[in-house]
């Protein structure tokens, strides 16, 4: 099983330092990149119908005192969508807390191989664990044409999709991050391409 892998990892890093394919995979990570910054960025206005809700809601309940039945719940689904969508902005950004006291005076070989091996092993299995369950989760919500179980009972099958495509996006993230700690630990970025 070992030799397998050691000789998969052998064809992948020939494969890596072939200038072709070092192009195509800059590429790819850049794609990958440019789609996550845009996508945080539009996303982002997420915060002004969010504030919008908020407004309305404390008007309403301390102007009026006449509190709606949907406020609290659209204030939770606007902010959850808002935060995962973030999370694979935040990742292209360097956002997301590490602990790297170890490694901040390493060389830049040592932290990508280290980080080339976390994301291997802890990343990828995680994010790619969460992309297929929660793709799971919303199908059976679609499926069932799920509500949520109070008195406003709005439907919360579009949420989960966004909680499985957010998932989606941020393990793409985490390849295009891959590529490029592969791409420094075998001294294959692309030259040509700024």
């Amino acid at each position: 099983m070992w030799g397998v892998f050691f000789m998969g990892i052998n064809t992948f890093t020939e494969w890596l330092r072939d200038k072709k394919d070092c192009v195509m995979f800059t590429k790819i990570s850049r794609t990958i990149d440019a789609f996550s910054t845009r996508q945080g960025e539009i996303t982002s206005m997420l915060i002004f119908p969010l504030l919008g809700v908020v407004l309305y809601e404390v008007i309403m309940r301390y102007g009026f005192n006449a509190p709606t039945t949907w406020g609290f719940e659209a204030t939770a689904f606007l902010y959850g969508m808002h935060y995962m969508f973030g999370i694979s902005y935040t990742d292209v950004r360097k956002g997301h807390v590490q602990v790297d006291i170890f490694t901040s005076l390493a060389p830049k070989k040592i932290r990508a191989a280290i980080s080339a091996i976390t994301t291997l092993i802890f990343f990828m299995p995680v994010m790619l664990g969460m992309t297929i369950w929660s793709t799971t989760f919303a199908l059976t919500s679609i499926q069932g044409l799920e509500r949520n179980s109070t008195s406003w009972a709005p439907p919360i099958y579009p949420f989960k999709v966004v909680m499985a495509l957010c998932f989606f996006f941020l393990l793409m993230q985490g390849i295009s991050n891959l590529i490029k700690e592969l791409q420094i630990l075998f001294n294959t970025t692309d030259q040509g391409e700024s």
